[in-house]
């Protein structure tokens, strides 16, 4: 025996009307629209995060790099400052001057980018700011050597605090 559709009767069918679809449709529309700016926002705590990770790194190698200097152990000129004169040589490592054979130091395993950089054309050393230690902490100028870092995003955090003062 055959099971028949009655052709009279169109809610019998089972389908949804064109009504229900465009309700539907519109209440997921407000939930994306909710969600979306709870989605920026998590991507910019991700990315300031890595920020703070990424000078963080950097300015510990810094550090370490004057102390190995302090120490003898990497060879300075007398006019020149105790910090890198690149941040590539925190990567690339120094001779260890206490050491017979010369070893390299290395200060970092590889350089981070600054995350806030959009700039794909630089080197992950060009993403970030460099301050010379003769300049001034409220004007940092780039000169013969490296003493901090920042990024060079004039955009503000959500601490409130421009990321160029970081």
């Amino acid at each position: 025996m055959a099971s028949r559709v009655s052709l009279k009767n169109p809610a019998a069918q089972g389908g949804f009307s064109l009504i229900e679809m465009m309700v539907a449709v519109a209440i997921m529309a407000v939930l994306a629209s909710m969600a979306t700016p709870l989605y920026e926002l998590a991507v910019k705590r991700a990315k300031e995060q890595e920020l703070r990770t990424g000078l963080r790194q950097i300015r510990e190698a810094i550090d370490a790099y004057k102390r190995a200097v302090n120490d003898g152990r990497v060879a300075r000129k007398a006019e020149e400052s105790e910090y890198p004169r690149k941040l590539e040589d925190l990567v690339d490592g120094v001779p260890d001057m206490k050491e017979p054979e010369k070893r390299k130091i290395y200060f970092l395993r590889r350089l981070p980018r600054d995350p806030m950089s959009d700039d794909p054309g630089l080197t992950d050393a060009g993403t970030w700011g460099k301050r010379a230690y003769e300049s001034p902490p409220d004007s940092p100028q780039e000169g013969d050597d490296v003493f901090d870092v920042y990024s060079r995003s004039q955009e503000i955090g959500l601490n409130g605090i421009a990321y160029d003062k970081w």
